[in-house]
């Protein structure tokens, strides 16, 4: 029987830590699913989900724990296989925000997106300096997940509503080029 793994590792990177991570996967029958690995202030930070046969967790957990004794590991089973369309009633957004910067604005934003029961599948932030000014501009690219009974235009007002210096795309999973 397969069973599903999400990891979690932090701690100082270092080159090779991923192709590390790899060999340990596949020295345990494991199967990489999908990752998300980012170099923050110095330290890796990833997430990975994997699959693998229920015989060989605990040998792949221990190579793994062996791997990283200076870095945070987390390890949580999942009964059940992500399939792609398996929430029917939602339909992805692929969200493009720009902002001035501001403390609070992922706050303000997550809760517009929590009101209206719109899942974050994945979010990237990074500020930068505004070109051609001397302020910092927050960038946020997310992939958001609506029920079926909101509209974009529903949500784009919402999160306009935000600050007037919001500048928010949506594009519709199903619509062409998007």
């Amino acid at each position: 029987m397969k069973t599903f793994l999400v990891l979690t590792l932090i701690g100082e990177d270092k080159p090779g830590l991923v192709e590390s991570l790899a060999q340990i996967v596949s020295d345990n029958h494991g199967n990489w699913l999908e990752s998300d690995m980012s170099r923050l202030a110095g330290q890796f930070a990833g997430i990975l989900r994997i699959s693998v046969d229920e015989a060989s967790v605990d040998a792949l957990v221990s190579a793994l724990e062996a791997l990283t004794p200076k870095m945070q590991l987390v390890v949580v089973r999942s009964s059940h296989q992500e399939e792609e369309g398996s929430d029917a009633q939602r339909r992805g957004v692929q969200l493009s925000l720009v902002a001035n910067d501001r403390p609070g604005i992922i706050r303000d934003i997550s809760r517009v997106l929590a009101q209206l029961q719109v899942n974050v599948d994945d979010l990237e932030t990074v500020c930068r300096s505004a070109p051609m000014a001397s302020g910092t501009l927050f960038h946020a690219r997310a992939l958001l997940h609506l029920p079926a009974a909101l509209s974009i235009d529903d949500l784009r007002e919402a999160l306009e509503q935000i600050a007037d210096d919001l500048i928010v795309e949506l594009h519709s999973d199903d619509e062409p080029g998007a």
